[in-house]
């Protein structure tokens, strides 16, 4: 018997609260379904799901938003199998103009219980409750870098250690994960193979990225608790600032900057990424984990 086809795609509830109004909610009009639904599409070849989520938002709506934390996935069958569609909670960053065309032919922003009555698919009213009820959270991500050159084939020092053609690959697919969470500061190890990972994003968004030789693998074996010190100094001030920060470091340091965070460790491939989604205070509410797509 054939194994039935699973269809991954990814989609937002995009919430935003204009002065002295409602909460409102981003809905779509479907004419070929004819139903209104959140916005949501089905993943590109090597996409993040997170990725894709900004994406297809951007594509159906005009409106360019920035994750935040995460909401259930809802699973359905169509004819070519079963689809799966994971959801985050968005925020509103800017709008454009929209064009109808035959996918969507309306955008609307509608108060919640206006939006309640208007979605067609009890599922997506489900996740609607659920996303007004979550806080507002900055994300903060922990990035390994990408796969370097062996050790064996390095003569120069460690810490100038190149990214290898591969994890130069894997860095060029975090820029659309980093931005989909809309970092806007980068900090780093300050060993070439951390910054060269996070290179890709920073000029892409003209950022410049802050090298940290404390997050070193040298100066953290020696010095552990400097590494604590700095990551809970981060940590504060990504969540207070609200700003989204992604921070890049190596195997042996990611135990003690995933520790700030109040996450037990666990292996981490080469361009893997922890989500951690801060509360004002610092605490961290809720985590995802992404695996490198190359």
């Amino acid at each position: 018997m054939a194994r039935e086809r699973l269809i991954e795609a990814a989609g937002a509830i995009v919430l935003r609260r204009a002065a002295g109004r409602q909460v409102q909610v981003l809905l779509i009009h479907r004419p070929s379904y004819n139903d209104w639904s959140l916005p949501k599409g089905k993943l590109d070849p090597d996409e993040y799901l997170a990725a894709a989520a900004v994406r297809e938002t951007m594509e159906e709506t005009a409106v360019t938003i920035r994750l935040g934390h995460p909401i259930d996935r809802i699973q359905y069958s169509i004819p070519t199998g079963t689809k799966r569609v994971a959801y985050w909670l968005g925020t509103e960053l800017a709008q454009s103009r929209f064009k109808a065309n035959s996918e969507v032919d309306r955008r609307i922003w509608l108060t919640v219980p206006s939006a309640l009555k208007r979605l067609t698919y009890a599922d997506e009213r489900q996740l609607v409750q659920q996303a007004v009820t979550l806080q507002q959270t900055t994300p903060l991500l922990i990035v390994r870098h990408g796969k370097a050159m062996d050790r064996k084939h390095w003569s120069g020092k460690d810490q100038l250690r190149q990214l290898s053609a591969r994890g130069r690959r894997q860095s060029k697919q975090l820029a659309p994960l980093l931005n989909a969470y809309g970092v806007r500061d980068l900090a780093s190890s300050s060993s070439l193979r951390c910054t060269s990972t996070l290179a890709p994003y920073a000029k892409a968004e003209r950022l410049d990225v802050k090298g940290w030789s404390t997050l070193s693998e040298e100066q953290a074996k020696q010095n552990p608790d400097a590494v604590r010190k700095l990551m809970k100094r981060l940590v504060k001030e990504t969540a207070a600032s609200g700003t989204p920060r992604a921070i890049c470091g190596h195997r042996p340091v990611l135990p003690l900057m995933l520790e700030a965070l109040g996450v037990p460790s666990r292996p981490m491939l080469t361009a893997a990424v922890l989500v951690a989604h801060l509360s004002p205070e610092g605490d961290t509410v809720c985590v995802e984990w992404h695996k490198p797509r190359v």
